[in-house]
């Protein structure tokens, strides 16, 4: 359902907007070329006649003649998903999406940052979404903000909401110091001794995992 919605709205928003004419001897292959292309675009993505997304994105651009069909955020996308109150759920954004249709799975690479209800904060180098299965996932490390600690680790699993998540490899669980100030670099590389209240609760994360 989402994917067919995606396909409409990028037919009416890009109607106007094909892809720029190039000389015959120079035309590459048909499936090669996105059908359309939209420029600096704004949209909410309905699912069973309810609003569940926004999307802002500089380009955006449908391939309808590949194996599979998917679209492309070459420029990067910032995307907002609601609850039935249209309260915002959790915001991604990154500097290249790529959406599979078929599969309804995205990729996103290169500064991705997450925020979820709780004002949680992740961010990764690479973040995928399976909208199928309502999962959020990396392989890439992976730095969480929350209100009174920094987590730190390797691989990652959460729901689409990013409320309930799990750290595969957690290499630092660390305490937010309020007060303490100076540049960022000098807080993170200084090494930092953990507490017993520290260790229990990485190796809660542990737990998780198994």
């Amino acid at each position: 359902m989402i994917a067919s919605n995606l396909v409409l709205l990028a037919i009416v928003l890009f109607a106007c907007s094909p892809a720029e004419e190039v000389m015959h001897d120079q035309v590459p292959p048909r499936d090669s070329l996105p059908v359309l292309v939209g420029d600096t675009v704004t949209t909410l993505i309905s699912d069973s006649g309810i609003t569940r997304y926004r999307i802002e994105t500089a380009q955006w651009l449908v391939y309808d003649k590949t194996e599979p069909t998917y679209q492309e955020f070459p420029k990067g996308i910032y995307l907002e998903q609601f609850d039935e109150a249209l309260t915002v759920q959790a915001s991604l954004k990154a500097d290249y999406a790529y959406y599979n249709e078929p599969d309804q799975h995205w990729t996103l690479r290169g500064n991705v940052h997450a925020m979820n209800r709780k004002g949680e904060h992740f961010d990764t180098q690479e973040l995928k979404w399976d909208q199928r299965m309502h999962r959020v996932y990396s392989d890439s490390a992976i730095h969480i903000t929350r209100e009174k600690s920094i987590i730190e680790g390797v691989g990652f699993e959460s729901n689409e909401e990013m409320s309930k998540y799990t750290i595969m490899h957690p290499t630092g669980v660390f305490p937010v110091d309020e007060e303490q100030e100076g540049p960022v670099e000098e807080q993170t590389n200084q090494p930092k001794e953990q507490t017993k209240e520290q260790t229990k609760e990485q190796s809660k994360f542990k737990l998780v995992t198994q």
